[in-house]
């Protein structure tokens, strides 16, 4: 397969000058971020958007500007969690206004733009069936479009919430090369630990970004009637071992931070004496501490 400066015609379409005006848009846009922070997890089902939303709600709490981009193009979550899905986005000559959270947070999500709650994400092609060919190329301009074209303004953390799976990082660095580095989400389980290893070994080893450090999502449970801690799955593996990272925290299950995502509400503001609320201000303070001291 040729590359596009193989071609001997674009036939007036000057693909190459379109491409290089897009990536001078999304660093354009980028500049006026302090710190983007990838979060990831490789395998889904952990609550890592569960975790992303908290996170950002974690350091708006603490004086930030935040803003997160949901890029799970065709599962997106971050606007029911964050309670702006029935916001209507506004358009200036600037950009795409983004949803505001009732703490201030800015998001774009692609639940924003689709009519309908059971509406799917449809990309052009002469049959559905023959989507697939270009659907990630399209996923990434759609991601690429998200960053550019969003009135951010000065951010001090723009969060990337990341669909499942090991190749989404590398589409995300060739967007974002200044990538402050990646937060990773597990679960006490060797089967996460598995899958989400290999996320860490593609972003450490391959491409060469900060692993922040490692978040341990639903690591227990708290006993309503007695207070004792009891482990939610069998024990695995060690974390400290399984990533030889630092761990950012552990956060302990709790119904109540799941009922928060599905009702929009927030959690942190809710129940902030509970134990998962003080586990993820923690993880907020360790994520700011590494950014502080990173170039």
């Amino acid at each position: 397969m040729k590359s596009y400066k193989e071609l001997p015609s674009d036939a007036g379409s000057n693909i190459i000058g379109q491409v290089t005006a897009q990536v001078n848009r999304v660093q354009k846009r980028l500049a006026s971020v302090k710190h983007t922070v990838a979060i990831m997890s490789g395998k889904g089902g952990v609550g890592k958007s569960s975790l992303t939303a908290n996170l950002a709600a974690a350091l708006t709490l603490k004086g930030n500007t935040v803003g997160v981009v949901d890029a799970d193009i065709n599962g997106p979550t971050l606007a029911k969690m964050m309670g702006v899905r029935n916001a209507t986005l506004g358009y200036t000559p600037a950009g795409v206004k983004p949803a505001v959270t009732a703490l201030g947070t800015k998001l774009i999500s692609m639940d924003l733009l689709l009519a309908e709650d059971d509406a799917p994400v449809l990309w052009n092609a002469h049959t559905q069936k023959d989507a697939f060919t270009w659907r990630s190329t399209m996923e990434v301009s759609a991601l690429r479009e998200f960053i550019a074209d969003t009135e951010w303004g000065s951010l001090d953390y723009l969060l990337l919430d990341l669909p499942p799976g090991t190749e989404r990082l590398p589409n995300v660095v060739e967007l974002v090369p200044d990538l402050g580095g990646v937060v990773v989400v597990t679960i006490p389980s060797e089967v996460s630990q598995l899958i989400v290893k290999k996320s860490v070994t593609m972003a450490k080893d391959v491409l060469n970004i900060p692993i922040i450090g490692v978040v341990e999502n639903m690591a227990f449970y708290v006993c309503q009637h007695c207070g004792e801690e009891e482990p939610l799955f069998s024990a695995g593996e060690a974390l400290d071992t399984a990533f030889q990272q630092v761990i950012l925290g552990s956060v302990p299950f709790d119904p109540r931070l799941a009922r928060s995502g599905d009702d929009g509400t927030l959690y942190l503001d809710e129940y902030p004496d509970a134990p998962a609320s003080k586990a993820l201000m923690q993880v907020a303070e360790k994520v700011q501490a590494f950014l502080k001291k990173s170039p």
